[in-house]
């Protein structure tokens, strides 16, 4: 069952490609179906490219202008915009392989005052489990700011996904903090084990709040349940490769369908976005999915994808650099090679423009100035900036 949804316009629809046997080790975000679609005739932007990275999986902006950026295999940079690096000592051991290694990075809210970063990673557990952790740790920069030997001192971990289960997919390990940086929201992927997403013993398949310290705010809407139900914020997602906040202060996330149906979610607390229950694709083997539509009481997208884009890293555009882009999300594409602009008017979500960029794009940030910075995905992956033509 293949549908069209109304999210992208049958204009920038040529084909899909069915996968096949889906269902993988490494899951969909390399076996996904390539969507090919119809490039933007007249780019608004210029690309130049700055740097490459083995295996980069998340970048973020230091209040210097310069990137945080983390390579799956267990490596962090600090990359100036010319595109010089260097390499910061003490980063976790990850347990690398799959999509798993070493994931997110994002700055502490007080990161002027206390050098804090907070990091995911993939850590072993027995009898060959993983699963993801959170940490933070202070980022040390030598004497007087200088960057020759940044450190990572202090680790300490702050959040484990529980249960560590078997498989090398669907961690997600995505990390924002609401915009007041008061909370710290986690998102974590079932594993590729479907029926966790709607345990609330598990916290696989959800959305986690904490406080920046890791402990539990009595305000979380399951937190009467105790346990692992206590960290939940919203429940029934899949592989959650995208966290980010609108101009209003709401959460969204960019997250994987099955075989098509990719989504973009309005985050509400305490809400269950119905997977593996619905959806709007369908399993890798070909068993069917009911549609969102057939039951109402589960929280629907408020936009989704048929063929799918494998959605990755998502940030809110609110820059001046690209007037026409403010109050947009953007979401970077591994199967759609693309960037896909979403426009959003009050709780729905709609697709306005697809850049074609010609390789997987692993994250997408915004930059102080209003320009645009792409991660691609894999091996030799590319730094990119994207500026103002003209």
């Amino acid at each position: 069952m293949h549908r069209l949804a109304a999210a992208v316009p049958l204009s920038l629809i040529l084909l899909a490609c069915n996968p096949g046997q889906g269902g993988a080790t490494q899951g969909d975000e390399t076996d996904a179906p390539l969507a090919a679609i119809t490039p933007v005739d007249i780019q608004p932007f210029t690309i130049s490219e700055v740097t490459e990275f083995e295996e980069p999986w998340a970048m973020t902006f230091m209040p210097d202008g310069e990137m945080l950026v983390s390579e799956k295999a267990g490596k962090l940079f600090i990359t100036k915009q010319t595109g010089e690096k260097t390499e910061v000592k003490g980063v976790p051991k990850v347990d690398y392989g799959g999509q798993g290694g070493f994931g997110d990075v994002i700055l502490s809210p007080d990161f002027a005052t206390d050098s804090m970063v907070y990091l995911s990673w993939v850590e072993a557990g027995k009898d060959d489990t993983r699963g993801a952790v959170v940490g933070r740790a202070k980022l040390i920069l030598g004497e007087d700011g200088a960057k020759a030997a940044p450190e990572l001192t202090d680790l300490e971990i702050l959040w484990t996904q529980f249960p560590k289960v078997t498989g090398r997919g669907h961690f997600s390990h995505r990390l924002a903090f609401s915009p007041d940086g008061k909370h710290l929201f986690i998102s974590s992927g079932e594993r590729q084990k479907f029926d966790p997403s709607q345990d609330m013993k598990a916290n696989l398949g959800k959305i986690v709040r904490l406080y920046p310290d890791g402990s539990v705010p009595e305000d979380n809407p399951f937190y009467d349940q105790g346990g692992i139900a206590a960290q939940i914020w919203s429940l029934g997602h899949r592989n959650l490769l995208g966290l980010a906040f609108d101009e209003q202060g709401r959460l969204w996330n960019s997250e994987m369908g099955p075989l098509h149906g990719d989504e973009l979610n309005l985050v509400k607390r305490g809400a269950n976005y119905g997977y593996p229950i619905v959806s709007n694709g369908d399993h890798y083997s070909g068993e069917e999915i009911p549609d969102h539509d057939t039951r109402p009481e589960f929280a629907a997208p408020a936009a989704y994808w048929v063929p799918t884009i494998a959605p990755s890293g998502l940030t809110f555009y609110d820059g001046e650099a690209f007037p026409e882009w403010k109050n947009s999300f953007f979401i970077g594409g591994l199967a759609g090679e693309a960037i896909v602009r979403v426009t959003i008017d009050g709780e729905s979500a709609k697709e306005a423009e697809r850049y074609e960029m010609g390789a997987r794009i692993r994250e997408v940030e915004q930059a102080a100035d209003g320009s645009l910075w792409v991660l691609q995905d894999g091996e030799k992956a590319k730094l990119l900036k994207l500026s103002p033509t003209g």
